[in-house]
């Protein structure tokens, strides 16, 4: 019974598997690249910035262990995840071609609407946007334990880190690839326009062409027993039962804790430490709105040159993700984990004291290799102490310790840039150089934290 439910999946399949992923993460690098500098135009500084961001992990934690548990309890023609892909696909991509709209939507309330009236509709739209991910992302990792032997899961794993890489690739080449090469400016409304339709035509492609494991019936016995015993417990009860899988649960959960910290400064912060501190842009929010025009042109170089650095801290990712997942079979995830969040350590080290274009990409692409370590190996280490008809809930709890972490970014982080000030060229400025700084010191604390880790 258990060779025949779990077939292994080929190549072809696997590739095949991972292009509703692709679409995830093009949206959401769009996300990540272009709403920096959009919500800025709206009047946003570096605090307030943070505090949209809290849309990520909020609904992370709030959104995915619901998600999670409850497409464990699913059953439909379609089968227990694709409605929850399809639907956060649809309700992702009316956000993202909102969101690029907001002024005009403001405007539809009246002409002395208030100046945060496009940034409040704005962040309404980025937390639609960062719901409906979280809403897809759950569920579709939960289909490779549905669907997969054990000794798939970390192969598995690091192919959606090959589409998360090509995806992000693709999406943050595309702007600048048209403009140096046809000197056609992508404006920011089509590049998320563009993010919209991957997604949605991503996720529909996925859902026509993975056919989901059928359960046998001792199967869906047993899940049927854990899914009433999950429905009995509180949330601190199943949060118990999650570290009582086994002492090394816990060990992952703060290499991810401490790894996401990393993550996410520079998810955040890179566009706007490209654009202040690379290309010396003030300030927007602090100087007159009759001189912010001046800016334009600059702002949108800086926007081109980071979509570079993001592109090509996706194309490593892209091209060592099946690597990385092969040398993890063979050496073990924790000593290939390791050596990755070192190397990515190092390069937040060059982000914050080597400020120019060519140590930037060069630093973007080193930790490109962490990216694709972070992306696979924890996943593939939690995996092994998954129970049957948990795995959705259990994602969402491990998720917990994704986003966690991401608030005190949005927060203390961005509280503590937003009063870093300084002046370039007698303009008021902040130092977004120090969210790199903080990074590294967090990646070299997760990769204390991975040489605890017991392994087979």
């Amino acid at each position: 019974m258990e060779v025949e439910n779990f077939k292994k999946f080929n190549t072809s399949q696997l590739l095949n598997f991972c292009i509703g992923f692709f679409g995830l993460q093009f949206a959401w690098q769009m996300r990540i690249i272009l709403s920096g500098p959009l919500t800025e135009s709206f009047g946003a500084s570096p605090l307030l910035f943070g505090l949209i961001w809290l849309a990520g992990p909020f609904t992370g934690i709030v959104v995915q262990p619901i998600i999670g548990a409850l497409s464990d309890n699913t059953e439909t023609p379609f089968g227990r995840r694709l409605p929850y892909l399809m639907g956060g696909a649809i309700l992702g991509a009316i956000g993202l071609f909102l969101l690029p709209n907001s002024e005009n939507i403001a405007s539809l309330f009246g002409q002395n609407t208030p100046w945060w009236s496009a940034l409040f509709i704005a962040a309404i739209m980025i937390w639609v946007i960062d719901a409906c991910v979280n809403a897809a992302q759950g569920p579709y990792r939960a289909l490779i334990p549905d669907n997969m032997p054990r000794e798939q899961h970390a192969v598995a794993n690091s192919y959606l880190s090959f589409a998360i890489g090509l995806g992000s690739v693709i999406a943050a080449a595309t702007a600048p690839v048209l403009k140096y090469l046809f000197n056609y400016q992508m404006s920011t409304s089509a590049q998320f326009y563009m993010a919209a339709i991957a997604f949605l035509l991503g996720m529909t492609w996925t859902c026509l062409t993975i056919k989901e494991r059928k359960i046998s019936k001792a199967e869906l016995k047993i899940e049927e027993e854990n899914a009433k015993e999950e429905i009995k417990k509180s949330f601190f009860e199943n949060l118990k039962d999650f570290f009582a899988l086994s002492p090394e649960v816990g060990k992952i959960c703060t290499i991810q804790f401490f790894s996401w910290i990393g993550v996410m400064s520079l998810n955040i912060f890179f566009t706007q430490y490209v654009i202040h501190v690379l290309y010396q842009v003030p300030d927007l929010t602090a100087i007159p709105q009759e001189f912010q025009g001046t800016y334009d042109t600059l702002v949108m170089s800086g926007q081109n040159f980071s979509s570079i650095c993001f592109a090509a801290f996706n194309l490593i990712c892209f091209v060592i993700a099946i690597p990385i997942g092969k040398m993890a079979e063979r050496f073990g995830n924790k000593k290939v984990h390791f050596v990755c969040l070192l190397l990515m350590a190092l390069a937040y080290i060059l982000l914050t004291f080597l400020p120019n274009t060519i140590s930037t990409i060069a630093a973007m692409s080193l930790a490109g290799i962490g990216w694709a370590s972070i992306l696979a190996l924890p996943f593939a280490m939690l995996s092994k102490y998954i129970k049957e008809g948990t795995e959705g809930a259990v994602m969402g709890i491990f998720n917990i310790f994704i986003a966690a972490p991401q608030i005190l970014v949005c927060t203390l982080l961005a509280w503590f840039i937003n009063i870093s000030t300084t002046t370039i060229n007698s303009m008021p400025n902040n130092h977004y150089e120090y969210a790199f700084l903080v990074g590294a010191f967090m990646l070299i604390l997760a990769c204390a934290s991975t040489l605890t880790i017991k392994e087979d």
